[in-house]
């Protein structure tokens, strides 16, 4: 094949309407070749304004990706990950890192006329089972949290989940534990504690066995706090407890790992394989949960599931953002042997498909991977033209008060 380099950068700052699922914003990044060839990626990348962390991406692309050949994925990465004198998991670099990347596999793809995960191993999984969070029959707005609703309400939340079972979604994720700030760990009070475990009771009686129960938690309380937690709520067994402490401490998370027999999730908010590594040798986790905008990219993320697999640990990729890490999650799921079930948006429906050319293919609680070159999806330029982001806030906030 003839050799080509990349020549030019472009990106896109998405506003995500209401109900904005996935996130406030979206930001996407297109390479081009000198051939001609494009590649999407996007940014997972939560710690500054959507235009910097755009800028940021121009700035490391021209030093370093720009001229480059795509192909040479491993040197762009070291030259990314040491720049500045670094050479540590930086969560910022590793977003911005994580859609240059994505965007040059997705160029490899179109080049070789596979999809991606042909050229990771090839496909392992026909179809890829996914789970939705629990949201507001209407789907239009978030309630106010001062009136019941599908968040603090456990009958509504079963009725949520019934829907969902009804939709075809075999696991259904929810978080009931309570506010999580800057401050954390702190203890569940009595009243997180009981909402939590009513949960579990009523949605596991609305869906009995034919849905996991996915028990989300934001790294908000500290061991002992998570243990009592885990107590109140294993007998209803969820597939998971995810991110019961910090995520900054595996030895803690090692902890409440042992203490309980529903199995750890985490990884949303790590990134690189060394952080990862941390995780597993700890035995801190069961499940983990890379992002692809974030962890590094695709061929990061493939490393970080072998060696997972190692340890006998399962994939289940993270997303809380755009439709292009979830089309990357996509690929990195089909072509990995221990990947467990994969994070969708509702099923990818709404603002997520009018972003796309062709939608991501969803049925009956399975996405089915795509076999067009590269990624699978392209990004629809007009309507991330149409809607870009206007507010100051950033892509996801905790409280800044303790509890």
């Amino acid at each position: 094949m003839k050799a080509f380099r990349l020549e030019t950068i472009e990106t896109f700052v998405v506003g995500n309407p209401p109900p904005r699922h996935g996130g406030r914003y979206f930001i996407f990044v297109k390479l081009k070749t000198s051939c001609g060839i494009e590649g999407i990626g996007e940014i997972y990348n939560a710690t500054f304004s959507p235009d910097l962390c755009a800028l940021m991406a121009k700035d490391m692309y021209g030093r370093i990706f720009d001229g480059e050949d795509p192909h040479d994925i491993e040197k762009l990465w070291h030259r990314a990950y040491g720049a500045g004198f670094t050479q540590r998991p930086d969560v910022t670099v590793m977003g911005v890192l994580s859609g240059l990347e994505m965007a040059c596999w997705d160029i490899i793809g179109k080049a070789a006329d596979q999809p991606v995960y042909q050229l990771l191993g090839g496909k392992v999984h026909e179809r890829l089972r996914s789970y939705t969070y629990l949201y507001p029959a209407s789907g239009d707005v978030y309630p106010s949290p001062s009136e019941p609703n599908v968040y603090n309400d456990p009958d509504m939340a079963a009725e949520a989940a019934a829907r969902a079972v009804k939709q075809g979604f075999t696991a259904v994720k929810f978080d009931p534990a309570g506010p999580y700030t800057v401050y954390d760990g702190h203890q569940p009070s009595m009243d997180d504690l009981d909402r939590s475990e009513q949960f579990c009771k009523k949605i596991r009686a609305a869906v009995g066995n034919d849905a996991d129960l996915l028990f989300g938690t934001h790294g908000q309380f500290t061991v002992s706090g998570a243990k009592r937690l885990a107590r109140r709520i294993e007998a209803y067994d969820p597939l998971w407890f995810e991110e019961p402490v910090p995520p900054d401490n595996p030895s803690h998370m090692a902890l409440v790992a042992t203490s309980t027999s529903i199995p750890i999730a985490t990884g949303e908010r790590l990134c690189t394989s060394r952080e990862f590594a941390n995780v597993l040798t700890a035995g801190a986790a069961g499940i983990i949960q890379m992002n692809l905008g974030r962890v590094g990219g695709l061929l990061e993320a493939k490393k970080i599931a072998a060696m997972a697999q190692t340890f006998s640990v399962q994939v289940a990729p993270h997303l809380y953002c755009g439709p292009i890490v979830a089309a990357a999650n996509i690929q990195l799921a089909t072509c990995s042997p221990n990947f467990l079930i994969l994070e969708s948006i509702r099923t990818f429906d709404g603002f997520y498909s009018e972003l796309l050319e062709t939608p991501i293919d969803w049925e009956g609680g399975y996405v089915i991977p795509s076999s067009e070159p590269g990624l699978g999806v392209s990004l629809n330029e007009a309507v991330a033209l149409a809607n870009p982001y206007t507010g100051a806030e950033l892509h996801l906030t905790m409280s800044h008060d303790p509890v």
